[in-house]
Protein backbone atom coordinates (compact mmCIF):
# COMPACT_ATOMS: atom_id res chain seq x y z
CA UNK A 1 0.00 0.00 0.00
CA UNK A 2 3.17 2.29 0.88
CA UNK A 3 4.66 1.64 -2.25
CA UNK A 4 1.35 2.08 -4.46
CA UNK A 5 0.72 5.28 -2.69
CA UNK A 6 4.37 6.98 -2.78
CA UNK A 7 4.52 5.87 -6.91
CA UNK A 8 0.89 7.28 -7.78
CA UNK A 9 1.41 10.39 -6.01
CA UNK A 10 2.48 13.34 -7.94
CA UNK A 11 3.09 15.50 -4.97
CA UNK A 12 3.11 15.02 -0.98
CA UNK A 13 3.15 17.81 1.44
CA UNK A 14 5.16 16.53 4.49
CA UNK A 15 6.77 18.43 6.98
CA UNK A 16 11.14 18.23 5.63
CA UNK A 17 12.19 16.13 8.54
CA UNK A 18 9.75 13.32 6.68
CA UNK A 19 10.64 13.69 3.58
CA UNK A 20 14.16 11.88 3.13
CA UNK A 21 12.25 8.63 5.55
CA UNK A 22 9.42 8.37 2.67
CA UNK A 23 12.14 8.66 -0.08
CA UNK A 24 14.03 5.89 1.70
CA UNK A 25 10.77 3.59 2.31
CA UNK A 26 9.74 4.12 -1.26
CA UNK A 27 13.28 3.34 -2.39
CA UNK A 28 13.97 0.32 -0.42
CA UNK A 29 10.49 -1.48 -1.14
CA UNK A 30 10.57 -1.08 -4.48
CA UNK A 31 13.94 -3.18 -4.53
CA UNK A 32 12.86 -6.85 -5.01
CA UNK A 33 14.64 -9.75 -3.25
CA UNK A 34 17.24 -11.56 -5.17
CA UNK A 35 16.10 -14.75 -6.28
CA UNK A 36 17.72 -17.67 -3.80
CA UNK A 37 19.65 -20.32 -6.26
CA UNK A 38 18.88 -24.21 -5.58
CA UNK A 39 21.92 -25.15 -3.92
CA UNK A 40 22.26 -29.04 -4.85
CA UNK A 41 25.18 -29.63 -1.43
CA UNK A 42 22.79 -27.85 0.86
CA UNK A 43 22.01 -31.62 2.52
CA UNK A 44 25.48 -32.18 2.49
CA UNK A 45 26.77 -28.73 3.79
CA UNK A 46 23.89 -28.89 6.65
CA UNK A 47 24.67 -32.80 7.82
CA UNK A 48 28.35 -31.65 8.23
CA UNK A 49 27.49 -28.75 9.86
CA UNK A 50 25.51 -30.66 12.33
CA UNK A 51 28.63 -33.36 12.84
CA UNK A 52 30.46 -30.48 13.53
CA UNK A 53 28.22 -28.82 15.91
CA UNK A 54 27.93 -32.23 17.73
CA UNK A 55 31.58 -33.29 17.92
CA UNK A 56 31.53 -29.34 19.88
CA UNK A 57 29.43 -30.42 21.83
CA UNK A 58 31.02 -33.40 23.15
CA UNK A 59 34.02 -31.86 23.60
CA UNK A 60 32.91 -29.26 25.28
CA UNK A 61 31.01 -31.68 28.13
CA UNK A 62 33.59 -34.53 28.16
CA UNK A 63 35.95 -31.17 29.56
CA UNK A 64 33.13 -30.13 31.87
CA UNK A 65 32.61 -33.63 32.93
CA UNK A 66 36.43 -34.24 33.73
CA UNK A 67 36.27 -30.46 35.57
CA UNK A 68 33.86 -31.48 37.42
CA UNK A 69 35.73 -34.80 38.63
CA UNK A 70 38.54 -32.90 39.65
CA UNK A 71 36.49 -30.49 41.76
CA UNK A 72 35.13 -32.96 43.42
CA UNK A 73 38.08 -34.54 44.31
CA UNK A 74 39.67 -31.45 45.42
CA UNK A 75 36.56 -30.20 47.41
CA UNK A 76 36.57 -34.05 49.14
CA UNK A 77 40.10 -33.25 50.73
CA UNK A 78 39.16 -30.14 51.78
CA UNK A 79 35.85 -30.17 52.97
CA UNK A 80 35.70 -26.64 54.32
CA UNK A 81 35.51 -25.58 50.64
CA UNK A 82 32.43 -26.97 49.78
CA UNK A 83 29.20 -24.61 49.30
CA UNK A 84 26.72 -26.15 51.43
CA UNK A 85 25.09 -23.15 51.37
CA UNK A 86 24.64 -23.46 47.26
CA UNK A 87 24.03 -26.61 47.63
CA UNK A 88 21.02 -26.95 50.11
CA UNK A 89 19.92 -23.92 48.82
CA UNK A 90 19.38 -25.87 45.42
CA UNK A 91 18.11 -29.07 46.96
CA UNK A 92 15.54 -26.97 48.34
CA UNK A 93 14.52 -25.16 44.94
CA UNK A 94 14.77 -28.41 43.24
CA UNK A 95 13.35 -30.78 45.33
CA UNK A 96 11.14 -29.45 48.25
CA UNK A 97 9.49 -26.65 45.86
CA UNK A 98 8.75 -28.99 42.69
CA UNK A 99 6.78 -31.56 45.22
CA UNK A 100 3.21 -30.33 44.39
CA UNK A 101 3.29 -30.01 40.47
CA UNK A 102 5.11 -33.50 40.73
CA UNK A 103 2.89 -35.42 43.02
CA UNK A 104 -0.23 -33.72 41.17
CA UNK A 105 0.70 -35.10 37.96
CA UNK A 106 2.02 -38.35 39.23
CA UNK A 107 -1.64 -38.96 40.63
CA UNK A 108 -3.12 -38.00 37.54
CA UNK A 109 -0.79 -40.60 36.20
CA UNK A 110 -1.89 -43.57 38.46
CA UNK A 111 -5.54 -42.27 38.04
CA UNK A 112 -5.35 -42.54 34.56
CA UNK A 113 -3.28 -45.95 34.44
CA UNK A 114 -5.07 -47.80 36.88
CA UNK A 115 -8.67 -46.90 34.91
CA UNK A 116 -6.94 -47.83 31.10
CA UNK A 117 -5.97 -50.76 32.49
CA UNK A 118 -9.08 -51.58 34.94
CA UNK A 119 -11.40 -51.39 31.69
CA UNK A 120 -8.89 -54.18 29.87
CA UNK A 121 -8.54 -57.10 32.92
CA UNK A 122 -12.29 -56.52 33.40
CA UNK A 123 -13.10 -58.35 30.33
CA UNK A 124 -10.92 -61.58 31.03
CA UNK A 125 -11.64 -61.54 35.20
CA UNK A 126 -7.92 -60.67 36.07
CA UNK A 127 -8.55 -57.54 38.31
CA UNK A 128 -6.05 -58.14 40.66
CA UNK A 129 -3.16 -57.81 38.10
CA UNK A 130 -4.05 -53.96 37.74
CA UNK A 131 -2.01 -54.04 41.18
CA UNK A 132 0.92 -55.45 39.57
CA UNK A 133 0.59 -53.34 36.53
CA UNK A 134 0.21 -50.03 38.17
CA UNK A 135 2.92 -51.00 40.24
CA UNK A 136 5.68 -52.20 38.62
CA UNK A 137 4.70 -49.48 35.99
CA UNK A 138 5.29 -46.42 38.30
CA UNK A 139 7.98 -47.32 40.40
CA UNK A 140 10.05 -48.49 37.67
CA UNK A 141 9.66 -46.86 35.03
CA UNK A 142 6.86 -44.01 35.06
CA UNK A 143 8.07 -42.39 38.61
CA UNK A 144 11.49 -41.58 37.98
CA UNK A 145 10.26 -40.53 34.34
CA UNK A 146 8.13 -38.26 35.25
CA UNK A 147 9.97 -36.56 38.08
CA UNK A 148 13.15 -36.09 35.72
CA UNK A 149 10.75 -34.47 32.66
CA UNK A 150 9.22 -32.39 35.11
CA UNK A 151 12.40 -31.29 36.07
CA UNK A 152 13.94 -30.47 33.21
CA UNK A 153 11.18 -28.03 31.94
CA UNK A 154 11.20 -26.64 35.76
CA UNK A 155 15.11 -26.77 37.10
CA UNK A 156 17.01 -27.19 34.40
CA UNK A 157 15.29 -24.58 32.81
CA UNK A 158 16.06 -21.93 35.78
CA UNK A 159 19.97 -23.55 36.23
CA UNK A 160 20.47 -22.40 31.62
CA UNK A 161 18.90 -19.33 32.71
CA UNK A 162 20.73 -18.23 35.79
CA UNK A 163 23.91 -19.45 33.75
CA UNK A 164 22.93 -17.74 30.87
CA UNK A 165 22.19 -14.19 32.51
CA UNK A 166 25.34 -14.57 34.94
CA UNK A 167 27.26 -15.04 31.34
CA UNK A 168 25.47 -11.86 29.96
CA UNK A 169 25.98 -9.86 32.55
CA UNK A 170 30.07 -11.22 32.79
CA UNK A 171 29.36 -12.20 36.08
CA UNK A 172 31.08 -15.53 35.00
CA UNK A 173 34.04 -13.53 33.90
CA UNK A 174 34.26 -11.77 36.73
CA UNK A 175 34.50 -15.08 38.75
CA UNK A 176 37.33 -16.21 36.97
CA UNK A 177 39.59 -12.99 37.39
CA UNK A 178 39.14 -13.30 41.12
CA UNK A 179 40.58 -17.22 41.02
CA UNK A 180 37.39 -18.86 42.17
CA UNK A 181 36.90 -21.92 40.09
CA UNK A 182 32.87 -21.18 38.30
CA UNK A 183 32.54 -25.05 37.97
CA UNK A 184 33.27 -26.07 41.61
CA UNK A 185 31.36 -22.53 42.57
CA UNK A 186 28.08 -22.57 40.07
CA UNK A 187 27.97 -26.01 38.44
CA UNK A 188 28.60 -28.61 41.35
CA UNK A 189 26.17 -27.73 43.43
CA UNK A 190 23.49 -27.52 40.81
CA UNK A 191 24.19 -31.61 39.64
CA UNK A 192 24.66 -32.54 43.39
CA UNK A 193 21.79 -30.73 44.31
CA UNK A 194 19.20 -32.41 41.59
CA UNK A 195 21.24 -35.76 41.94
CA UNK A 196 20.13 -35.73 45.45
CA UNK A 197 16.54 -34.15 45.36
CA UNK A 198 15.34 -35.86 42.29
CA UNK A 199 15.23 -39.89 44.22
CA UNK A 200 13.04 -38.09 47.40
CA UNK A 201 10.75 -36.01 44.30
CA UNK A 202 10.79 -39.52 42.33
CA UNK A 203 9.72 -41.74 45.85
CA UNK A 204 6.87 -38.90 46.66
CA UNK A 205 5.79 -39.06 43.04
CA UNK A 206 5.42 -43.21 43.48
CA UNK A 207 3.28 -42.23 46.45
CA UNK A 208 1.02 -39.96 44.79
CA UNK A 209 0.79 -42.57 41.49
CA UNK A 210 -0.14 -45.34 43.52
CA UNK A 211 -2.52 -43.26 46.04
CA UNK A 212 -4.45 -42.07 42.47
CA UNK A 213 -4.56 -45.86 41.35
CA UNK A 214 -5.24 -47.38 45.00
CA UNK A 215 -8.28 -44.91 44.62
CA UNK A 216 -9.39 -45.90 41.30
CA UNK A 217 -8.93 -49.59 41.62
CA UNK A 218 -11.55 -49.37 44.46
CA UNK A 219 -14.06 -47.38 42.45
CA UNK A 220 -13.67 -49.38 39.27
CA UNK A 221 -12.83 -52.66 40.56
CA UNK A 222 -14.57 -52.60 43.86
CA UNK A 223 -10.68 -53.85 45.48
CA UNK A 224 -10.52 -52.07 48.95
CA UNK A 225 -7.49 -49.64 50.06
CA UNK A 226 -6.35 -52.31 52.37
CA UNK A 227 -6.37 -55.61 49.97
CA UNK A 228 -4.27 -53.30 47.58
CA UNK A 229 -1.81 -52.43 50.18
CA UNK A 230 -1.66 -55.94 51.60
CA UNK A 231 -1.12 -57.05 47.39
CA UNK A 232 1.28 -54.63 46.33
CA UNK A 233 4.43 -55.78 48.10
CA UNK A 234 3.92 -58.69 46.74
CA UNK A 235 3.21 -58.17 43.33
CA UNK A 236 6.00 -55.12 43.27
CA UNK A 237 9.40 -56.70 44.34
CA UNK A 238 11.75 -54.76 46.29
CA UNK A 239 14.70 -54.52 43.49
CA UNK A 240 12.26 -52.56 41.33
CA UNK A 241 12.01 -49.64 43.70
CA UNK A 242 15.66 -49.80 44.05
CA UNK A 243 15.94 -49.43 40.53
CA UNK A 244 13.45 -46.52 40.22
CA UNK A 245 15.45 -44.52 42.89
CA UNK A 246 18.72 -45.49 41.27
CA UNK A 247 17.89 -44.57 37.76
CA UNK A 248 16.28 -41.09 39.22
CA UNK A 249 19.81 -40.64 40.48
CA UNK A 250 21.15 -40.91 37.43
CA UNK A 251 18.40 -38.94 35.16
CA UNK A 252 19.40 -36.13 38.23
CA UNK A 253 22.36 -36.00 37.25
CA UNK A 254 22.15 -35.88 33.45
CA UNK A 255 19.27 -33.25 33.60
CA UNK A 256 21.72 -30.77 35.49
CA UNK A 257 24.28 -31.40 34.01
CA UNK A 258 23.09 -30.84 30.07
CA UNK A 259 21.51 -27.80 31.66
CA UNK A 260 24.56 -26.29 32.84
CA UNK A 261 26.50 -27.19 30.16
CA UNK A 262 23.99 -25.41 28.03
CA UNK A 263 23.84 -22.26 30.38
CA UNK A 264 27.99 -21.83 30.15
CA UNK A 265 27.60 -22.10 26.50
CA UNK A 266 25.35 -19.20 26.42
CA UNK A 267 26.61 -15.85 24.19
CA UNK A 268 26.55 -12.46 25.57
CA UNK A 269 23.11 -11.40 24.44
CA UNK A 270 19.33 -12.38 24.79
CA UNK A 271 18.52 -14.88 21.80
CA UNK A 272 21.50 -16.72 22.68
CA UNK A 273 20.13 -17.20 26.19
CA UNK A 274 16.40 -17.85 24.88
CA UNK A 275 17.52 -20.37 22.23
CA UNK A 276 19.93 -22.00 25.27
CA UNK A 277 17.25 -22.22 27.05
CA UNK A 278 14.90 -24.20 24.97
CA UNK A 279 17.81 -26.08 23.36
CA UNK A 280 18.75 -27.29 27.19
CA UNK A 281 15.29 -28.73 27.71
CA UNK A 282 14.95 -30.21 24.57
CA UNK A 283 18.16 -31.67 25.26
CA UNK A 284 17.38 -33.07 29.07
CA UNK A 285 14.58 -34.42 28.22
CA UNK A 286 16.12 -36.71 25.24
CA UNK A 287 18.90 -37.61 27.41
CA UNK A 288 16.66 -38.62 30.12
CA UNK A 289 14.58 -40.97 27.70
CA UNK A 290 17.76 -42.21 26.32
CA UNK A 291 19.27 -43.15 29.35
CA UNK A 292 16.24 -44.68 30.25
CA UNK A 293 16.36 -47.20 27.48
CA UNK A 294 19.91 -47.78 28.43
CA UNK A 295 18.96 -49.12 31.80
CA UNK A 296 15.59 -50.70 30.18
CA UNK A 297 18.25 -53.27 28.41
CA UNK A 298 20.76 -53.66 31.13
CA UNK A 299 18.07 -54.47 33.76
CA UNK A 300 15.55 -56.28 31.60
CA UNK A 301 16.95 -59.34 33.25
CA UNK A 302 16.22 -57.69 37.20
CA UNK A 303 13.28 -58.14 38.83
Amino acid sequence: WLVRALRSAEHIDVAPSYRNLLNQASQGLLVGRPARRLDPLAAIVAVGEGGINFWHHIRDATALLGQLVLDLARVTRRWREFPLRELSANVYRAGVSALPVTMLVGFLIGVVLTYLSALQLKRYGADLLVINIVGIGVVRELGPLLASIIAAGRSGSAMTAQLGVMRVTEEIEALSVMGISVTARLVLPKVLGLAIALPMVTFCTDIAALAGGMMIADVTLDIAPAAFLVALPRAVEVVNFWIGIGKSVAFGFAVAFVACHYGLRVQPNTDSLAAGVTRSVVASITCVILLDSVFAILLRNVG
